[in-house]
């Protein structure tokens, strides 16, 4: 993209401008990419896994995003560079989706689907925005988790695992930042990726046993749960439910260095 080119689809109204590069990366793999530039909080990689025996084409690497959606129940949180908003709605999910229409993008050809957006979660309880009846009925909570949590990354990088090249991809505000300014800041991810990863010393590994688990069901509890399923499914209130149970566990090493053992132990189609 040219100067010129960035300035007439500035002047027709485009909010968001796609600068883009193209680099060979066949050395590269989407996690070394991810722990180079992005392993950080609020950030993320979505890889995924076909059949059990191969990646997917496409890697998505969102660098630390620069505003974020957080939603509580009936209150959201808008967090950006420069403040946080309090925001109490009727519906957070037409929320969203009229805080995506100030969002006009402009157009580059030959660029991976996804390019930039919104990424995060809707937690299950997100149907008690859909479901009136749901609305009013208990819902513990004893970690406090948003329902929904939603991440804008300006900077997001493409890995095209057939292709072995990586797409860096700035969305520009021409409001306030320049075509120069993104090319820059593009050079200098490309410097970073360039430079060997540092990687932290590993401690010796620490012996884990079950019953270092701490479980949120007591045995009773969970047989007096089964119970309680028989007698719904008896009475055509459900046909099946699914019990779980949550085990937790302290956990000190860094969480890339989990997604790294699960990536190996029991890769999924979506990670």
């Amino acid at each position: 993209m040219n100067p010129q080119q960035f300035t007439k689809l500035a002047a027709q109204g485009f909010n968001r401008i796609p600068i883009v590069r193209k680099i060979i990366a066949d050395l590269e793999t989407p996690l070394s990419i991810y722990m180079k530039l992005a392993n950080m909080p609020y950030s993320y990689l979505f890889e995924s896994m076909q059949g059990g025996e191969k990646w997917g084409r496409y890697s998505i690497i969102g660098l630390s995003c620069s505003t974020r959606i957080i939603v509580h129940g009936y209150q959201i949180t808008l967090e950006t560079k420069d403040r946080i908003e309090h925001i109490d709605v009727t519906d957070p999910l037409a929320w969203i989706a009229n805080f995506q229409k100030q969002f006009k993008v402009a157009t580059v050809e030959n660029l991976p689907r996804f390019s930039g957006g919104l990424v995060g979660y809707f937690a299950y309880d997100t149907i008690r925005y859909i479901e009136p009846r749901l609305a009013t009925s208990p819902n513990p909570d004893p970690l406090d988790a948003p329902d929904i949590l939603l991440m804008l990354s300006d900077e997001v990088l493409v890995f095209d695992n057939l292709a072995g090249c990586l797409y860096i991809i700035i969305n520009a505000d021409p409001s306030n930042s320049s075509l120069s300014g993104c090319e820059q800041r593009i050079q200098e991810l490309i410097q970073t990726i360039q430079r060997p990863i540092s990687l932290p010393t590993k401690s010796p590994p620490s012996i884990i046993s079950e019953t270092d688990f701490i479980s949120e069901f007591s045995e009773t509890g969970y047989k007096d749960a089964v119970k309680r399923i028989k007698n719904y499914i008896t009475a055509g209130d459900c046909m099946q439910v699914v019990l779980s149970q949550r085990l937790a566990i302290p956990f000190t090493i860094p969480a890339i260095d989990l997604y790294r053992a699960l990536r190996i132990l029991n890769p999924s189609p979506y990670m």
